[in-house]
């Protein structure tokens, strides 16, 4: 092989498509292409944002279409501010083509899409990921009669140190250098701050004293790993037969479980009765949950209605007193035997599974941990669509088995075959990598060689 020299660069006059350079993505986003156009995703896109344009005047927008796109793209590949959205798309053809742009189009940037958001409403966000639910619906994706309810958290895009309080407007380091003065150190350092507030004692902080002057709306509270944080609470309604996200709420994080349940529900309702899947009296679907939703309010509300609520009870070592709400009385009990028969059980076991996976796809390989937006409805604006990604995900894997772009890569057929060759094994690997119609290319690569057989 003779060696590859690197001479100066010519740009060429005319490039046909068959001659770009492709990634190994594009396989998955060929195939997720072909859905969408099929479903003509771009006219309803259009004709949903259309009120909110102008008629005649003003220059011409980001399309819908491509908008919407962007976000799917920020669940696909894991990224979660819209700035690395947009670098992912400007540096990758593949993606490019997955926008619909021409070749001499640019990529919208992160500034484009924050006006597109600010100027579209959350009600039309919720119909586009009502959109998505109907479409996967077709392929069979949504039962709707068994539904898992569980919340997470999300870190807010505001800091701890900017929290002030309420009544008077003081900072915390404003708040610590009185006390440090309270106590005779007339100029401390930032050691002398820190050691003063490791060492108070009745050290909290109440969202009821403190707010942030950045994101009022962010509440403090607890976060998975232990930390605290400014967060939001994003809660999931999934359907625990296909694992489809139902319905995706953004509540304060402030806000107990059973509290945002039955916002939750209520989103759960409408969208399932958009697909025809509405649950009634006469066949009411399950609902089941962790014991952080189980309070006597809570299961008497939902008694006798269109939920059949198999929630976890806890562990209690004193007796109940009921003092004559026997209507409470009857709605724990029943949903203690529903929870204990052999269907609530495996109703847990796939709970566990089902709904934390939403979250772990969401979230943590889908890269919404963290929000880098400010305000709950912009927050909720950015979820909706990249729940609506997850959920395209699984009609993908449905269809050609890989709900992501790595997933379809590493899904490769490959084949390791052994062949005796003087006395020696030489160990080949024979790979394929498919294409959207389901062929590919195929390649054989030695992997060892091996000593003589026994």
């Amino acid at each position: 092989m003779a060696l590859g020299r690197q001479g100066d660069r010519q740009g060429d006059l005319v490039v046909t498509w068959r001659e770009m350079p492709r990634s190994p993505g594009h396989v998955f986003y060929d195939r997720l292409q072909r859905v969408l156009i099929a479903a003509d995703f771009d006219a309803f896109a259009e004709a949903t944002c259309k009120p909110y344009y102008a008629a005649k005047m003003g220059a011409p927008s980001v399309p819908p279409g491509r908008y919407f796109r962007m976000h799917m793209v920020g669940y696909f590949e894991g990224i979660d501010s819209e700035r690395g959205i947009e670098w992912r798309c400007a540096d990758s053809l593949s993606l490019r083509e997955f926008l619909r742009l021409r070749t001499a189009e640019r990529v919208p940037d992160h500034s484009w899409l924050s006006r597109t958001r600010s100027r579209l409403p959350a009600e039309v966000h919720e119909t586009v990921f009502g959109w998505v639910l109907a479409l996967i619906a077709e392929h069979g994706l949504v039962k709707g009669e068994r539904i898992g309810v569980d919340a997470s958290t999300m870190e807010a895009n505001a800091a701890l140190r900017t929290i002030v309080r309420r009544d008077s407007g003081e900072t915390y380091r404003e708040m610590l250098k009185r006390m440090a003065a309270e106590s005779g150190i007339e100029t401390p350092s930032a050691e002398d701050l820190i050691r003063l507030d490791r060492a108070r004692k009745g050290k909290k902080l109440s969202n009821q004293d403190w707010v942030s002057k950045t994101d009022p709306e962010a509440k403090i509270a607890r976060m998975k790993d232990g930390t605290t944080h400014l967060a939001y609470k994003p809660e999931h309604a999934v359907d625990l037969d296909t694992g489809a996200v139902i319905a995706a709420e953004i509540h304060s994080a402030d806000q107990g479980d059973t509290t945002t349940l039955a916002g939750t529900l209520e989103a759960a309702a409408a969208n399932l009765a958009k697909v025809e899947r509405a649950p009634t009296v006469a066949e009411p679907a399950e609902l089941v949950a962790d014991k952080g939703y189980h309070s006597r309010a809570v299961l008497k509300d939902l008694d006798g209605g269109v939920w059949k609520t198999r929630l976890a009870e806890p562990q209690r070592t004193a007796l109940l007193r009921w003092r004559g709400d026997t209507e409470a009385r009857d709605a724990v009990y029943a949903n203690r035997n529903r929870l204990r028969s052999g269907i609530g059980k495996a109703a847990m076991r796939k709970r566990a599974e089902i709904v934390e996976r939403s979250f772990a796809h969401t979230l943590e390989r889908g890269g919404m941990r963290r929000a880098w937006l400010r305000g709950r409805e912009n927050v909720h604006k950015r979820y909706l669509i990249h729940v609506a990604g997850h959920n395209l995900g699984i009609l993908m894997r449905h269809l050609i088995g890989a709900g992501t772009p790595k997933e379809a890569v590493a899904r490769g057929r490959v084949l390791l075959l052994f062949v005796v060759h003087r006395e020696k094994i030489l160990a080949m690997l024979l790979f394929a990598v498919p294409d959207a119609d389901g062929r590919g290319d195929c390649g054989l690569l030695i992997v060892a060689v091996t000593a003589k057989p026994t």
